[in-house]
């Protein structure tokens, strides 16, 4: 285990992965505590989305997202290729299935930057496997103002941002925690203490009926 007692963990037996669905409005600061909390915990491995929209500037096709055109999108929903899918802003996302399932029957965390739709879809799916943080922001007015520093998007793409952050927040009291992100340290240490807790938890740990079984025969 490291010094700082989160990656890692050590057990008699193997752990089932845990789903870290991380939702919050654009702008809030999810993708970058997902990109710290990988590089802090090496078994936990990032979910690559499937989307329709363009590639931004630095982002890497497999890497950052699986692009995909329209068609080959909507082919791959008819192949049941997805966890989950949603159509937002007019461009679809979506989750492979396959990757997700073998890392958790591996042992491995998998970590989703995902809106609340893609969320509730995966916590329907698999319950007993799923963990919902979201994040909020100290407030709406430094939302906006972090949205406008990307210099990525117009005006009227700001503006319809900042109504769907608003209905995203809406959706904050369906997930077990919710972060404030006020200060980047502290909301990444609270996520590693999450995380850690549900590491921890009894339907984790397959093995733990046999070793009480032989415990108690002892």
């Amino acid at each position: 285990m490291s010094n700082d007692g989160y990656s890692g963990p050590i057990f008699r037996g193997r752990r089932r992965g845990v789903l870290i669905n991380l939702s919050s409005p654009s702008g809030a600061g999810k993708t970058t505590l997902a990109k710290r909390l990988l590089t802090q915990n090496p078994d936990v491995v990032l979910s690559v989305s499937a989307t329709t929209r363009k590639p931004r500037p630095g982002e890497i096709n497999g890497q950052d997202y699986e692009f995909l055109s329209v068609e080959e999108f909507k082919a791959r929903i008819d192949e049941g290729y997805f966890f989950e899918w949603a159509e937002v802003f007019g461009r679809y996302y979506g989750t492979p299935k396959t990757p997700v399932l073998e890392a958790i029957d591996e042992g491995r965390d998998v970590i989703f930057d995902i809106d609340w739709q893609g969320a509730r879809k995966i916590a329907e799916q698999a319950p007993e496997d799923t963990l919902r943080v979201f994040i909020l922001p100290p407030s709406l007015d430094l939302l906006e103002e972090r949205l406008r520093k990307r210099g990525q998007d117009p005006d009227e793409i700001i503006t319809e941002r900042m109504a769907r952050a608003k209905d995203e927040i809406s959706h904050w009291d369906e997930y077990d925690y919710v972060i404030v992100n006020d200060d980047f340290a502290r909301a990444l240490e609270k996520l590693n203490q999450i995380l850690h807790a549900e590491r921890l938890k009894r339907n984790r740990h397959p093995w733990l009926g046999g070793f009480v079984a032989e415990l108690m025969g002892q």
